[in-house]
């Protein structure tokens, strides 16, 4: 049998075409990690109060106790409250007649009222935020998590159109449409005039994101050659994902206005328009078509590009071998008739997926500046990717992803047993949790590219991806468990992810082996 790594050996390693296709399309992940978490600034949620309006004639001793205190988290801590105030007729009565609050007047007896003038917000760490724009709080505090919650379901709607869409129609062709309607519908959210807007065009946002993200990275698994491809898959992309997550924080430090800074973010679109004419489709992909003219032309352009001299016949052999699998179309259908894709999506990628993003959205329980919190959950994603990258290339996929699991769930287990005064020794064992279920993360993106076949490999990885973000959804509520018990969290998310490296070791091991093209070449899980 023939293979495509064997018939394209020629091209060499490491020249000018693979050195184009590896930065051009790990720079598409570089818009992805900011927009990812821009959510964090764009709807940052300040200290806020009731507004006493200013025209109210109110003695300057009862403005000042205008407020009522309730008990804030910390046992014994009285804070001014978020949501009422005390009633403005009974405030302006005992003002007119010179009575004291707190003095003359019994603070516990006067009425209360909602915010009925609205709220005033600390603009010490936010200009505007959709928060406060949109007044987000109190009663209507339950729209911030949908937001996001919108997103992700934009994630999960991409996730499952995408793969079927590059797998039928090609991968750069989705990968810039995507692209394109991500800049577009970003920009578009700076001008939002309302909520419902907001979250419509954040809906259509993440459905783009996820889904260029996905393109971009099997067109990059399938255009370069295996030693490549593990630096690609592993290095290549999550490092140019994670420069974007660390740049978010320096955008939103210097940029405070949540419209500004949607604009900011859009623009690096305009980046990718000449990109297009730079980036080829995937040959792996026109010969699962059966477009065998189509995918020597662009080996050839590749060997001139590399100052090599292509063989006259370059897919002859591999073109017999693919033609019985390119006449019938394949679907997401192919893919759950198998156990291999259940398996894989439901145990090992949902673990992940609720421990990467529970782990991210706990970094706003950390204490410290808000900006310098983002900035280190991304400044740990750049050792843990280069360790995937090192695990990968030399280490049996078993090994690397048992390795990962079972070290993040270990640590995260043994935060319950740390004392409570050793605040900043448990966020050490809580980042080096987080170090490894990154790698895990990274490493997974990788393994489930070399599993699948070409026929289907875009559909696998953007169907796992979907059924991921079953993961994503929930991993805010595991943060929310912390009401109950701050260690139940890690309890759960800790034994989730310690069973799935234990599981991991039934995996098929791909270590070594070409990509599969078509869904016979697959290999089967063992177990």
């Amino acid at each position: 049998m023939s293979d495509y790594d064997a018939e394209t050996a020629f091209l060499g390693e490491w020249g000018r075409f693979q050195q184009q296709v590896f930065y051009l399309l790990c720079l598409t992940a570089f818009p992805n990690g900011f927009t990812a978490l821009s959510i964090v600034f764009v709807a940052g949620t300040p200290t806020h109060r009731c507004l006493i309006p200013a025209h109210l004639n109110l003695s300057a001793a009862w403005r000042n106790s205008s407020i009522p205190l309730e008990e804030d988290q910390i046992p014994g801590a009285l804070v001014p409250s978020k949501c009422s105030r005390y009633k403005v007729d009974a405030m302006l009565g005992y003002s007119d007649i010179g009575l004291l609050p707190g003095v003359d007047v019994n603070l516990s007896h006067v009425p209360r009222e909602g915010c009925v003038d609205g709220w005033e917000y600390d603009r010490s760490n936010y200009i505007s935020t959709i928060v406060t724009e949109w007044d987000l709080v109190c009663d209507d505090s339950w729209k911030k998590p949908l937001t996001s919650s919108v997103y992700f379901i934009g994630f999960l709607t991409g996730s499952f159109i995408t793969g079927q869409l590059s797998d039928r129609y090609g991968r750069k062709i989705v990968l810039f449409l995507t692209l394109a309607i991500q800049a577009v519908f970003s920009f578009s959210q700076a001008f939002a005039p309302s909520w419902t807007v907001f979250c419509t065009l954040f809906f259509v946002v993440g459905l783009a994101q996820i889904s260029y993200y996905v393109s971009a990275f099997v067109l990059g698994m399938e255009l370069l050659n295996p030693r490549m491809r593990t630096v690609f898959s592993t290095v290549g992309m999550c490092m140019f994902f994670g420069l974007g997550y660390m740049l978010l924080p320096l955008l939103g430090f210097f940029i405070r206005d949540w419209r500004k800074l949607m604009l900011s973010l859009s623009l690096f679109g305009l980046l990718f328009v000449p990109v297009w004419w730079l980036i080829p489709e995937s040959p792996r992909w026109l010969l699962s078509r059966g477009r065998v003219r189509d995918a020597e032309a662009i080996i050839r352009a590749a060997a001139k590009k590399n100052k090599i001299e292509a063989p006259p016949v370059i897919f002859r052999p591999l073109q017999k071998e693919l033609a019985s699998e390119k006449t019938k179309a394949h679907n997401i259908c192919d893919l759950l008739r198998s156990p291999n894709i259940r398996w894989i999506s439901i145990t090992l990628w949902n673990t992940v997926t609720i421990a990467y993003f529970a782990l991210s959205l706990n970094t706003s329980n950390l204490h410290g500046n808000v900006y310098f919190n983002c900035f280190l959950s991304a400044l740990v994603e750049m050792p843990a990717y280069t360790a995937s990258w090192i695990m990968f290339r030399w280490y049996s996929r078993r090994l690397c992803l048992f390795s990962t699991l079972f070290t993040g769930g270990l640590f995260l287990l043994l935060i319950q047993l740390i004392p409570a005064h050793l605040i900043y020794f448990a966020i050490t064992l809580e980042m080096i949790g987080k170090f490894a279920i990154t790698t895990a993360f990274a490493i997974m993106y990788a393994y489930t590219a070399e599993v699948y076949p070409t026929v289907l490999r875009n559909t696998a990885v953007g169907t796992c991806s979907m059924v991921s973000r079953i993961g994503s959804i929930t991993a805010p509520f595991f943060i929310y468990l912390r009401s109950y018990s701050v260690s139940l969290p890690y309890i759960l998310m800790g034994s989730l992810t310690v069973l799935s490296g234990l599981l991991s070791l039934l995996l098929p091991e791909s270590y070594g082996m070409p990509l599969p093209d078509t869904i016979t070449q697959m290999q089967h899980f063992p177990g």
